[in-house]
């Protein structure tokens, strides 16, 4: 499985799911060189040759990178099922303008960090090609190794090309807005048991770091301004929905009741009898405690109850474990205990 992991659209809690089915199973989940850090040297285009020589060849690959066909296909072997993401674009982007906020030149230029201001007059704090740009544009398009910098409104031509390429490769294309009943799609695709789908929460900010609700105005204008990231989510949701549709609504529609019935039980027995997400200063247990981007973001997670131990407060530990953490822990496996990321970490490569 190879799973486009695109940013701020719940790909980090995919990527768990993944992680866990794969170490569950003793399958080789490919992992980024120390020298690209957690993620595959994104933003460049995507090299088999970032991925650590002790994870090739990989079963299992899903760690955020740019999408390269080419290079995919000499990393990945045949037969390898495809699967990405995509977020509806003015929520995504709200996300970004938040996440990254402080590493964005574009962002860190509007004043007082106003996405209204920068909704307003994008061009007056954009610059195409600095470092990060891409998260202040088509980020959906960037990260599916499209040109994020062209416009449908002036070559619809290149959107219906880029979508062309999109489903030729993607076996599936989920829908964060659906993300249960995008996992129902995902089980059934891989012939996986419900319970491979259980998951927790991941990367989630707290409420007082993101907007309750976008306002329609400013929702409007984010989407023209990502505009090539609009025509793609507008297609695959579509997509998605006839999909949904040729499973028989009602079966998928069951089958994610039954797993947000299975999720709630698996949360309670890992995480106590009123699961909450927290926020990191609160959670004692530091392989559980999520990578912060800046002071003004709080991103939340869950705790072990005290006195955990055994099997099943390991399974519990790997349900919540953030995406550093664990790709520290599946590659310390592969290399041996005394390899650390630690001290490695930071957001540029």
């Amino acid at each position: 499985v190879a799973f486009l992991k695109t940013h701020k659209t719940a790909g980090t809690t995919v990527q768990n799911i993944l992680f866990r089915f794969a170490e569950r199973h003793n399958l080789t989940v490919a992992l980024p060189h120390p020298s690209c850090e957690h993620q595959f040297c994104y933003p460049r285009n995507f090299s088999a040759n970032f991925v650590h020589p002790a994870t090739r060849p990989p079963h299992v690959l899903a760690s955020h990178l740019r999408f390269d066909r080419a290079e995919l296909a000499r990393l990945m072997p045949p037969g390898t099922v495809y699967v990405t993401i995509l977020r509806e674009p003015a929520a995504m982007f709200e996300s970004l303008f938040s996440y990254y906020n402080q590493y964005c030149p574009a962002f860190r230029r509007v004043p007082n960090a106003s996405l209204e201001a920068f909704l307003r007059a994008p061009e007056a704090y954009y610059r195409a090609g600095e470092h990060f740009a891409m998260f202040a544009h088509n980020t959906l398009a960037y990260d599916l190794g499209g040109d994020n910098e062209r416009s449908p409104r002036d070559d619809a031509a290149y959107l219906a090309g880029l979508i062309r390429q999109v489903e030729e490769v993607f076996s599936l294309v989920m829908i964060a807005e659906y993300f249960d009943e995008s996992l129902v799609l995902l089980r059934r695709l891989l012939a996986w048991d419900l319970d491979d789908v259980l998951y927790a929460k991941l990367n989630a900010r707290a409420a007082s770091s993101r907007l309750a609700a976008i306002p329609a105005a400013l929702a409007r204008a984010a989407r023209t301004w990502n505009a090539l990231d609009a025509g793609l989510y507008d297609h695959f949701n579509a997509t998605f929905w006839r999909r949904v549709a040729r499973a028989g609504r009602a079966c998928v529609e069951r089958e994610a009741r039954e797993l947000r019935e299975a999720r709630e039980r698996l949360l309670r027995r890992c995480f106590g009898a009123e699961p909450v997400l927290r926020p990191a200063a609160q959670i004692r247990t530091k392989q559980l405690q999520p990578w912060q981007p800046s002071r003004k973001v709080d991103i939340m997670g869950y705790d072990l109850p005290s006195g955990g131990a055994g099997p099943a407060s390991e399974a519990c530990l790997k349900l919540a474990m953030p995406e550093v953490q664990y790709s520290n822990y599946l590659l310390r496996n592969n290399l041996g205990p005394t390899w650390t990321w630690e001290g490695k970490l930071s957001l540029t490569w």
